[in-house]
């Protein structure tokens, strides 16, 4: 064989040996690209979802009432006997401190009679002396002593209930307080019927209103309300509960609640209205979004996140609050709910959780938002 058949043979051999290698490369890139595509379809085939792990949270039940202010004490004014009125030293409104002088009656018959009656008092004091010097010389007897001794305390007694008549004709504020008007000028006459005028310590108010029956229990002495006056909306104020009624009323099916405020400003006066306001709080329950709520022929239901997968679980609505609803059903407190993407959801669907928070992830290569699941 001459050298040019050797040449045609060699270059046969590495053109064989080149297509083998070519054919293996192709097949190796066949079968990445395979397991590649294979790879992007299970994570197409989970449906992107996002969850929130479960709040519970107080349901929480607002409530208006209307009450009426009194003040902390409050008392008509009345003289305890009738007689001539010498003067009436007070102007409505005016302030004044236990004791001081509201209105003055005629007595001068009482003060005689006060004046007597310590005259009786120092004749029995100087008569029973002398017996008691002479006792012992056998010249009075033990009867005549003791009838002395009674004789005293008698003209005690007498002079202590003229003093008491003689206080009687003045009249005197029976705390500190504010006096109201009065209809009485001196020169007038009174009877013990007479209302001299009307005080009021307003340096608290009490505030008394109804509540419902349904929320009997959870209003205790300590709580807060809110309280602002009709005349004035905007200045509501803070009050405390200090008494709630014993008994529902029966015809009503309300309670009466007490709650004081500081008045120590003298902004507010008694027989003021108010509008009350409070919240009750409540037993706790998952606090899931609106969007979360599914409804279906058999009611109303969520899906929980289990294992990546979703799972379906029925809920009764308790109450709704700012775009969130109080659910009751099996929801403990790690539980994840689904909160976007539920209608794709079916029970047992695989899911890819792409975080509440709605921050990027990494899906399939590349950044992809929460809201591009939609």
């Amino acid at each position: 064989m001459g050298w040019e058949a050797c040449v045609t043979l060699r270059f046969s051999n590495l053109c064989a040996l080149v297509s083998c290698a070519c054919a293996l490369t192709l097949s190796a890139c066949g079968s990445d690209e395979a397991a590649s595509g294979a790879a992007a379809r299970g994570g197409e085939d989970r449906i992107r979802v996002v969850t929130q792990a479960v709040r519970f949270e107080r349901e929480r039940t607002d409530v208006e009432s209307v009450g009426t202010a009194r003040a902390r004490a409050t008392a008509q004014v009345f003289p305890e006997s009738g007689g001539l009125v010498l003067s009436v030293p007070f102007s409505a409104g005016q302030a004044v401190e236990e004791g001081d002088l509201l209105l003055q009656l005629d007595d001068r018959e009482e003060r005689l009679a006060v004046d007597l009656a310590r005259v009786a008092v120092q004749e029995a004091e100087q008569l029973l002396a002398r017996y008691r010097r002479i006792e012992d010389t056998g010249a009075i007897s033990a009867s005549q002593i003791d009838e002395a001794r009674t004789a005293l305390d008698s003209a005690r007694i007498q002079l202590e209930q003229a003093e008491i008549a003689l206080a009687e004709r003045a009249v005197r504020a029976p705390f500190a307080g504010n006096v109201g008007l009065t209809d009485i000028d001196a020169g007038s006459r009174v009877t013990a019927s007479t209302v001299i005028t009307q005080i009021d310590d307003r340096s608290v108010l009490f505030v008394d209103f109804e509540a419902a029956e349904q929320v009997f229990g959870y209003l205790r002495e300590g709580d807060t309300i809110l309280a602002a006056p009709f005349a004035n909306p905007d200045a509501a104020v803070e009050a405390e509960i200090v008494a709630v009624d014993s008994h529902i009323n029966p015809t009503r099916r309300t309670f009466t609640v007490r709650a004081e405020l500081d008045n120590s400003a003298d902004t507010l006066r008694p027989g003021m209205s108010f509008r009350v306001n409070f919240t009750i709080l409540g037993q706790s329950y998952p606090r899931v979004p609106e969007s979360a709520i599914i409804w279906g022929s058999s009611g109303s239901y969520i899906w929980s996140a289990v294992d990546s997968r979703a799972v379906r679980v029925p809920v009764n609505i308790i109450s709704r609050m700012d775009g969130f609803v109080l659910v009751r059903g099996e929801i403990d407190a790690d539980d994840r709910i689904i909160t976007e993407g539920v209608q794709k959801v079916r029970e047992g669907s695989e899911i890819l959780d792409l975080a509440s928070d709605r921050t990027s992830v990494n899906v399939g290569g590349g950044p992809v938002s929460a809201d591009e699941m939609r």
